[in-house]
C-alpha cells in the first residue's frame, strides 16, 4: 500500500504500484478471490503492464513509464446485474471528465468506451464483472491512458494519441491517476445514488460521432448512418435509410476518413 494525497473518499485510498506485472486486471482478480476483504476503491497500478487486454481480447500496449495502467476494484452491490451498462457509462464518464480537464471538449467516447480526441484513442477501459448467481461480487475496472507516450507502433500511427501529443508537453502521471480517480468516484456515487437518467443523458451526449452523419461496416457491408441512442443493455442506436437498427459489442465498425 502506497500513501497518497488523493481528494476521494475511498477510490485511490489504497493504492498499490508495481513495476511490472501482466496485467492490473488479472492481478486485482487473484487478489480480490483471497481470503482476505479488500476494500472497494482499491487500486493497483503498473509502471509496465506487458500483457495488458482490451475489449474483446485485444491487446493494449503501453509504452513502460510513459503511460498509465491501471484497474480500480469496485462492489456494486446495489446494482441488478441486467443494468451492468450503467457501471460502463459511469466509469466512461468519469475518465473523459478527467481527460477534458486537459484536452477539452474535443474528448469523446467511443462507444461502447474508448475515449478518443477527434479521430484518435487516448483511452481505453475494460470492465471484468464477477457475478454469482444473479448477484453482482465486484467489478474490476481496468483503464489504459496514453499520457506521455510519443511514439507507437506504424499500425496505430494515425489511430492513437496521447496528452503529450495533443499538449505538446510531458503531464504528470500522478495527476492524472489522481483526477481520474476523483472523477470516476463522483460518477460512481450518482449511480448509486439512482441518478440513471443523467448518467445516461450525459453518455450519450458525450459519445464520438453522436447525431453526425458517418459510415460504418456490419458483416462485411458499408453503410451511413447517424448514433441516435443506447439502449439500456448497452447495445448502439444507429439511423439508416430510415431504420433504427441496433448493435451489440463487435457487430459495429466504425469507419473514419471516408
Amino acid at each position: 500500500m502506497q500513501n497518497n494525497t488523493f481528494s476521494t473518499l475511498f477510490v485511490g485510498q489504497n493504492l498499490i504500484r508495481l513495476s511490472e506485472v501482466d496485467s492490473t486486471n488479472n492481478f486485482l482478480k487473484a487478489k480480490a478471490s483471497n481470503s482476505e476483504p479488500l476494500p472497494e476503491g482499491t487500486v493497483i497500478m503498473a509502471d509496465n503492464q506487458f500483457a495488458g487486454r482490451g475489449q474483446q481480447e485485444n491487446t493494449w500496449y503501453a509504452e513502460p513509464g510513459a503511460s498509465l495502467t491501471f484497474s480500480i476494484y469496485l462492489c456494486p452491490l446495489f446494482l441488478p446485474v441486467y443494468s451492468q451498462f450503467l457501471l460502463n457509462m459511469a466509469v466512461s464518464l468519469g475518465v473523459k471528465e478527467a481527460l477534458a480537464g486537459f484536452l477539452g471538449d474535443s474528448l469523446k467516447i467511443k462507444w461502447p468506451n474508448d475515449l478518443y480526441d477527434n479521430d484518435q484513442k487516448v483511452a481505453g477501459i475494460l470492465i471484468e464483472n464477477i457475478i454469482s448467481g444473479s448477484q453482482y461480487k465486484a467489478s474490476i475496472v481496468g483503464i489504459g491512458v496514453n499520457v506521455n507516450q510519443v511514439n507507437f507502433d506504424p499500425v496505430l500511427l494515425n489511430r492513437a494519441t496521447s496528452l503529450a501529443k495533443i499538449l505538446q508537453r510531458d503531464v504528470n502521471l500522478m495527476e492524472v491517476l489522481a483526477i481520474i480517480c476523483e472523477n470516476i468516484e463522483a460518477e460512481y456515487l450518482k449511480l448509486k445514488a439512482g441518478n440513471f437518467k443523467m448518467l445516461q443523458y450525459n453518455y450519450i451526449n458525450g459519445l464520438y460521432k453522436f447525431n453526425q452523419p458517418a459510415f460504418y461496416r456490419h458483416n462485411d457491408e458499408q453503410f451511413e448512418g447517424t448514433i441516435t441512442d443506447v439502449t439500456g443493455n448497452g447495445q448502439l442506436v444507429i439511423l439508416s435509410e430510415g431504420t433504427e437498427k441496433q448493435f451489440n459489442f463487435k457487430e459495429v465498425e466504425f469507419l473514419n476518413n471516408i
